[in-house]
Order: structure tokens, then C-alpha cells, then sequence
């Protein structure tokens, strides 16, 4: 497989091999790609987490949990005041 990369790149790619972190530029990209992974799989379980919340939040309107937006910001608000003051 043949991959073209930017200037930049290659420097960088380079410059990890010159530090000796790694050993060669396949090492480089090899880390590179599992950390891509990584990122990925934690932006899915972030998204798996976050539509929990979502269905949570929507129950709690059904069931007629709703707190009013502005009273729920100014009790945030209000609290923040008080630490301030110690």
C-alpha cells in the first residue's frame, strides 16, 4: 500500500523516528492508526452516552418531570453567588 502525505507530515513522521520514540515510520503510522481507533470507539460510547441521556431527559417529560428552563438557571446562578461568598 502506498500513501501520500503532506510536507508536514512526513517531517513529523520523521521527526518521531529521530527521537527514537520509534523505531521506523511504520511504527509511526501503526500508532497513529491506533490511536484513531481509540478516539473513535470514545466518540461512540460519548454518542451511545449522550442519546441515554437524551431518552432519560424525554421520559422525564412524559412523565411530567419538566423543570422550567430560566428558574433551573437561576437556582445555577444563585448557588455559583453563594460559593463566591463563601
Amino acid at each position: 500500500m502506498n500513501v501520500s502525505l503532506t510536507p508536514e507530515l512526513e517531517a513529523l513522521i520523521q521527526e518521531r523516528v529521530r527521537s527514537g520514540r520509534y523505531t521506523s515510520a511504520s511504527e509511526v503510522v501503526r500508532e497513529a492508526l491506533r490511536l484513531l481507533e481509540d478516539r473513535d470507539e470514545l466518540r461512540r460510547l460519548r454518542l451511545v452516552e449522550l442519546r441515554s441521556q437524551v431518552a432519560a431527559g424525554l421520559d422525564s417529560l412524559d412523565r411530567g418531570q419538566a423543570r422550567d428552563g430560566d428558574e433551573v438557571i437561576d437556582e445555577i446562578l444563585d448557588d455559583a453567588s453563594a460559593a463566591s461568598r463563601g
